[in-house]
């Protein structure tokens, strides 16, 4: 059974909710959880942010507690804006990856993530979940491909897999470089409505999922944006190094 209940605000996706044997969560702001030690006020997820190491650890472990996730059952990435991804079957910080694949029940995965999105991926029927940490460079270098691959070579089937793409930086917040923009196909780039190019993030990933054979109607897209949603989002680029982070975790059910 699905643990709808937690003390924080997360979200479930739609799509999720037929699948009795996968659980996955995003986390928000959560801003009103606030202790007087903390230097980020919320829900703070992040050991990549100015939080002391110690104040970041509880707050992990009070939303695994209220998600009833063992802590010890955490598979998190030590992301480094790369394309690579681990097949994992046990708890700990997978180093240098940005996306780790299980078939364990019970492992959860996890990901961390400010404006860049998360990709949950999972296979119900032949038990296989993904979670991936999809900025622009892991975007542009193909993580979605390698995450999909993975998933296959432990059973997984395309016309199987079910996704989600968290909120993320939108269309109409970010801006980049030519750079940049010259790495994204042309058609997710918009040149003429702003003074610099603007990317499609979430659409591109959507391409992507669309070139793995995954069916359009297996995609979920949240519509919210990182920037724009400060009262319910971290955001790298709005706050800078005062940013905390959010959590996307995935598991199969035991």
């Amino acid at each position: 059974m699905k643990n709808l209940r937690t003390d924080f605000s997360v979200i479930i996706p739609h799509i999720l909710r037929e699948d009795q044997d996968i659980q996955a969560w995003f986390t928000l702001k959560n801003e009103e959880y606030y202790r007087p030690s903390q230097a980020i006020a919320g829900l703070n997820l992040g050991f990549n942010t100015p939080e002391k190491k110690e104040q970041v650890a509880k707050n992990r472990l009070a939303l695994l507690k209220s998600l009833n996730i063992d802590s010890d059952w955490v598979a998190y990435a030590d992301q480094v804006h790369s394309n690579r991804v681990q097949f994992v079957t046990e708890g700990g910080t997978y180093p240098s990856t940005d996306g780790l694949v299980t078939r364990v029940p019970g492992l959860t995965l996890g990901i961390q993530v400010a404006d860049c999105a998360a990709v949950l991926l999972w296979d119900d029927e032949n038990h296989v979940i993904a979670a991936l940490h999809a900025g622009w460079r892991g975007t542009v270098g193909d993580i979605v491909h390698s995450g999909v691959q993975k998933m296959k070579e432990q059973g997984a089937e395309s016309s199987k897999i079910k996704s989600f793409i968290s909120p993320c930086i939108s269309l109409q917040n970010f801006e980049v470089g030519m750079e940049v923009a010259e790495q994204f196909p042309s058609q997710f780039v918009n040149y003429n409505d702003f003074d610099k190019p603007h990317v499609d993030l979430k659409n591109f990933l959507k391409y992507q999922l669309l070139n793995e054979d995954i069916p359009d109607d297996q995609i979920e897209i949240h519509e919210d944006c990182t920037i724009s949603g400060a009262d319910k989002f971290y955001s790298y680029r709005r706050e800078g190094d005062k940013s905390g982070r959010m959590l996307a975790l995935i598991q199969i059910s035991e």
